[in-house]
């Protein structure tokens, strides 16, 4: 790992800090999104990933987005267009539906990309200062290409959303926390801490578990209730008997705290 990578990657236990690496602006850049999606998959596979947090280097913006300099300039070489929001669309898809908690860190500029990463992320946490988060597209002339519409919709309701983009608004942290866009706000120099504690926290949680309940929210949170009910009850089912999940019991039981091996 160099100063120059466009991503930067660092393990403590089972947390997996993924750092975009172009500070200030941090742009998604194509090696960027190159690294995340083979950074992804790995952890994907990997066991000892529990969860993931996504940042970005310095302290002034999360990211500005996709580096438009570099689409129209680059993207004939990758398929096209299409090719390269395909990529990123299965980037984000692969990040919410992996089955092990993301974090994401919003801080200054958060646009475009910049914010359509973070909502294919389970958790949110914004700076108290300085934030301005939004999908300003319009502006552009353009609509949000990742997933950016769905998502949102999803997490702040129609009304929130379309207030948002039809408006090309770029809020801020105590804004977002407000509509639910994010789940906490912190002080800007607390705020990557406060999203390691939470890694280290669900980190300690049991994988299988864990896996399970993502697996009903993200997959089949909207799915018509019995459908939702099955999913459930395959969760609970690949639970039973586990190592964790006799170690959760015994514990209760015990009136100790449990720990939780994977197993």
């Amino acid at each position: 790992m160099t100063d120059s990578e466009p991503l930067l990657i660092e393990r403590e236990g089972g947390v997996l800090t993924l750092t975009n690496n172009d500070a200030p602006i941090n742009r998604m850049t194509f090696e960027y999104m190159d690294a995340l999606e083979l950074a992804v998959n790995e952890a994907a596979s990997d066991p000892e990933v529990r969860v993931i947090v996504l940042t970005a280097a310095g302290d002034q913006n999360f990211s500005v987005g996709m580096d438009l300099k570099q689409l129209q300039s680059g993207s004939a070489a990758r398929g096209g267009s299409e090719a390269v929001f395909d990529q990123r669309r299965r980037v984000l898809g692969a990040i919410e539906s992996m089955g092990k908690p993301s974090i994401a860190t919003l801080f200054g500029y958060c646009l475009g990309g910049g914010l359509e990463l973070p909502l294919a992320c389970h958790f949110r946490f914004a700076a108290a200062e300085g934030a301005r988060i939004g999908l300003p597209e319009l502006d552009l002339g353009a609509v949000p290409a990742w997933g950016g519409t769905a998502r949102l919709t999803r997490c702040v309701g129609r009304d929130q959303a379309l207030d948002m983009m039809l408006r090309a608004k770029k809020i801020s942290g105590s804004e977002a926390h407000r509509i639910g866009l994010v789940q906490e706000v912190h002080p800007l120099d607390q705020l990557k801490t406060a999203a390691h504690e939470l890694a280290l926290e669900l980190a300690a949680m049991p994988p299988v578990a864990v896996a399970g309940v993502l697996r009903c929210v993200v997959e089949a949170g909207d799915a018509p209730l019995e459908q939702a009910l099955d999913v459930e009850r395959a969760a609970v089912n690949a639970c039973f008997n586990t190592k964790d999940q006799v170690e959760g019991m015994r514990a209760f039981l015990e009136k100790r705290r449990p720990v939780f091996t994977g197993e």
